[in-house]
């Protein structure tokens, strides 16, 4: 998994734009490629909670903090979701959606 991606948006605006800016970049532009297909991968939890690292490490430098309850806060104050979280919730709607898919399918009229 290549957890550089948030790194990547502080090489190229570096400390120019908002915090804001910087965070709805990481929402749109990272997450999704980070979370690319894992719906419907085997995941084991060391690699959800690898991507939940490379969130927090983020919001470290970001806020320029080292103190996980300031960091939660800022995630909380953010709307940001824990990768791991968006696995579970993206998992489910696959699944509901295949479900979904096959019953219609295999429909008996």
């Amino acid at each position: 998994m290549n957890n550089k991606r948030p790194n990547a948006i502080f090489g190229k605006i570096g400390r120019v734009a908002s915090e804001e800016v910087i965070l709805r970049l990481t929402k749109t532009k990272c997450l999704p490629v980070l979370l690319y297909a894992l719906e419907v991968c085997p995941v084991k939890v060391s690699d959800t909670k690898s991507l939940d690292f490379v969130i927090n490490r983020l919001f470290m430098k970001l806020f320029n903090t080292n103190v996980m309850d300031t960091v939660r806060f800022c995630q909380d104050l953010f709307g940001f979701e824990f990768p791991s979280v968006l696995v579970v919730k993206r998992k489910a709607k696959f699944v509901d959606k295949f479900e979904q898919f096959t019953r219609n399918c295999f429909a008996v009229d």
